[in-house]
């Protein structure tokens, strides 16, 4: 918790003050009382004397100024809360080798699920695309609020040759183009999250793309699924089919966060890969602010002044 006016806090020296003339004031009752050497007349005049009672109104009250000069300092906590505007980019890999079971029940299916919880997780506030790539990137829908029509292309996405992962950048970086500046003429921020298995084998290099990324300062967040142990089975017309090995290269995708300044993920399960979508869900969507919570306190000084006020009222017949 912090303070956005700390120097108020000084008043809490008028509170203690407070505190300690009570202390003394209350010494000097009981050195009068020791003074009446007569204690069985004291009986007879005060038979009922209130002892601790008479303290726990005072304590009560000043709580109630310490909440109070708290709340006056104005107190702040550090808070996620949802952006107001931003622009994310999905691009998922749906090349063959997504179709390895490694991963249960296979891979493109367990990205389906994971994608699919991420896009519901996302503040309304943000506009978000989805890029499907395999030889070649396409632009399945276009940077947008509207939830439905992400998740009705990632049901639709299907499966196809090669894999193009410089391609899905410029992809993502050509919708986000498309995203029109806010009334005052600014751009929201925006981030690519990539996901995929395998290397480039088709398109312009990965290089290519994060130096694009660098240009337009977009940060591309990637995921690398899947295990070393993927294989898939590949027949053309003619030939038998064959067991084909598709490990994961976790090495280019890890570069092409180091070097656009985004993040890098591993996932080798399903649960991991929802990690992973809820760890980038909060820094995309989300920001930290300081939020004043000077009303709580405010409330809880009024609350131990009304206590104050019914402890005095039911032991003393008065208020303090």
């Amino acid at each position: 918790m912090t303070f956005l006016a700390p120097e108020r806090l000084l008043l809490l020296l008028a509170v203690a003050a407070l505190g300690i003339a009570y202390v003394v004031v209350q010494r000097r009752g009981t050195e009068y009382a020791v003074r009446f050497t007569n204690l069985d007349l004291l009986d007879e005049i005060a038979p009922e004397r209130p002892g601790w009672r008479r303290h726990v109104p005072a304590a009560f009250f000043l709580l109630a100024l310490v909440s109070l000069v708290v709340g006056v300092a104005r107190p702040a906590r550090d808070q996620r809360v949802p952006r107001e505007r931003a622009t994310v980019v999905l691009a998922l890999d749906v090349s063959l080798s997504m179709e390895s079971d490694d991963v249960s029940p296979d891979r493109i299916s367990a990205a389906k699920t994971a994608a699919r919880a991420f896009v519901n997780q996302l503040p309304d506030t943000i506009n978000l695309g989805l890029v499907s790539f395999d030889g070649v990137a396409r632009v399945d829908v276009a940077p947008t609020t509207d939830r439905e029509s992400v998740l009705l292309a990632i049901d639709r996405l299907e499966l196809g040759e090669s894999t193009a992962i410089g391609e899905a950048i410029f992809a993502g970086l050509k919708a986000i183009d498309a995203v029109p500046p806010d009334d005052e003429g600014t751009l929201p921020p925006a981030r690519i999250v990539l996901m995929s298995d395998g290397e480039t084998q088709q398109g312009r290099p990965n290089a290519a793309g994060s130096a694009a990324a660098v240009e337009a300062t977009v940060p591309v967040s990637t995921i690398v699924f899947g295990t070393p142990n993927g294989t898939i089975i590949y027949s053309e017309p003619g030939l038998a089919p064959q067991e084909i090995e598709v490990p994961v290269s976790p090495e280019p995708l890890a570069e092409i966060a180091e070097a656009t300044g985004g993040q890098f993920f591993e996932a080798a399960s399903a649960s991991e890969l929802n990690a992973v979508y809820d760890d980038i869900g909060s820094s995309v969507g989300f920001e930290r602010q300081e939020v004043e919570i000077a009303s709580w306190f405010a409330g809880l000084g009024l609350a131990l002044l009304a206590i104050t006020a019914v402890f005095s009222l039911l032991w003393f017949s008065r208020l303090p």
